[in-house]
């Protein structure tokens, strides 16, 4: 289990957990980011970080990215 950060651009991968406060979590969970789902890291550009989930892209920081445990 790794930081979704780290993850390889154009790879599919699988939520295993989201750490970080409730408000965070809250807040991935309402941005699409559900254990168990499938995302996949689009690119990292600029210390953010831009995810597939479901059909949308998603930007995101890289601290929250490494929140997302993949």
């Amino acid at each position: 289990m790794f930081p979704l950060g780290l993850a390889d651009s154009g790879e599919e991968v699988i939520i295993k957990k989201i750490g970080g406060s409730p408000d965070v979590k809250r807040h991935l969970e309402d941005l699409g980011f559900v254990v168990g789902s499938t995302v996949m890291l689009v690119a990292v550009r600029d210390g953010n970080v831009i995810v597939k989930v479901k059909d949308s892209r998603i930007a995101i920081s890289k601290e929250l990215a490494n929140k997302i445990m993949i």
